[in-house]
């Protein structure tokens, strides 16, 4: 027996479906902390050691978080094509403006203090506030554009092809539920963001990211029902109308797909996946308990489940479809044709069950260290080495 037939190509097909939640999810957790936080700079800081205070807050772990997003993209390219090809083409523009925006970050964490200039240093806070809200309302504005259904078909020899023109593409991205799906991811990093301050720092800035991070989780709890009731009766949702070839090729247009009533007809379908969605809710209302409470550690983990909860709750609503099309629903990726070869699957997966568990233990052991608060006194002590 051929070694990567040791595992069916479906089951490997779900375990990198799963996966590669997991990695967003990951993003998400950790990354994600570092965009709230930097989106709530210039509002919860008002002094410069006050701003040098939450810069250095997640200075030692922002690099290292951005791992989970290289990781995600590297997943997405290896092990689906057709969704990688598809997604980056249609979205170019805006994963343009996301890019420039991880781009600018770097640069400002490592310039921000090399000159002792106000002006110099709040052009830099603005930059670093930018590196964290337009990603975070961006990415929020793609995955309600992949609940809607994106403009493009595939054809005959699997080119993807888009109707309109790029200009359009990027005005029809700001779909009015787009937008709140942006809102509700918007929100919810800036309520994650909150939460690793209070962590972090002490007195007034973590007053500040509390009452802020309050409101924040108020939005986004508030924002997920208006998405959802919006997803029960305004939008149509996606279905398989042929069976699924078991262990099939990877071609979406050997698919039946049609588009008819509603996502969420798959919570009737596969009723546990319930589970996400109040994972989503318990989190944020704990999370909410939490930062008025004054709860630290607490917090940040019910704000992660939150985040957990709310992310898993689209792929589980969508799968098995992973990017639907609008102009031929034919043309829909699937978890069950969008992947790429058996033997590819199964060599990352071997490669991943090696390296994953590095990779988490590395982590682990860098929060270890860097644990504990970060206080003006540590920031005017020692100015010269951090940021």
């Amino acid at each position: 027996m051929i070694l990567h037939e040791l595992i069916d190509f479906d089951t490997l097909r779900i375990i990198w479906w799963a996966l590669l939640g997991v990695l967003l999810i990951g993003f998400a957790l950790t990354d994600g902390f570092d965009m709230g936080v930097g989106a709530l700079l210039p509002f919860v800081a008002k002094t410069d050691v006050e701003r040098r205070v939450v810069i250095n807050t997640v200075g030692p772990v922002w690099e290292g978080n951005q791992v989970w997003f290289i990781l995600g993209g590297g997943a997405i390219f290896a092990a689906w094509p057709p969704l990688y090809a598809v997604s980056f083409s249609g979205f170019y523009l805006a994963m343009f403006v996301v890019l420039a925006a991880l781009i600018v970050r770097p640069v400002a964490f490592k310039y921000r203090s090399k000159r002792d200039s106000a002006a110099w240093r709040t052009r830099w806070d603005w930059a670093l506030f930018a590196g964290g809200a337009v990603p975070a309302l961006l990415f929020g504005v793609a995955v309600g554009n992949v609940l809607l259904g994106v403009p493009f078909f595939l054809t005959a020899d699997l080119m993807p092809m888009y109707e309109g023109s790029f200009y359009g593409k990027f005005l029809g991205l700001l779909h009015p539920f787009a937008v709140l799906a942006g809102v509700v991811s918007f929100s919810m990093l800036l309520m994650h963001g909150a939460a690793w301050l209070t962590l972090k720092t002490e007195g007034v800035i973590a007053e500040r990211a509390r009452r802020i991070g309050t409101v924040a989780g108020m939005v986004a709890a508030g924002g997920y029902v208006l998405a959802g009731l919006w997803l029960a009766v305004g939008i149509d949702g996606f279905a398989l109308v042929n069976d699924v070839v078991p262990n099939g090729p990877s071609n979406p247009l050997y698919s039946q797909v049609t588009r008819e009533g509603s996502w969420l007809a798959a919570y009737v379908a596969r009723p546990w996946i319930v589970v996400a969605p109040l994972m989503g809710f318990a989190g944020i209302a704990m999370a909410i308990r939490g930062l008025k409470a004054g709860h630290e550690v607490s917090t940040l983990l019910w704000s992660k489940m939150a985040i957990t909860g709310i992310v898993a709750s689209v792929g589980l609503t969508m799968f098995p479809f992973i990017l639907p099309s609008t102009v031929d629903p034919n043309s829909s990726l699937t978890v069950w044709d969008a992947s790429s070869s058996h033997q590819t699957l199964f060599i990352m997966l071997v490669v991943t069950a090696i390296f994953m568990p590095l990779i988490l233990a590395y982590t682990a052991w860098v929060y270890k260290v860097l644990w504990g608060k970060v206080t003006e006194a540590d920031v005017t002590e020692n100015a010269d080495t951090l940021y």
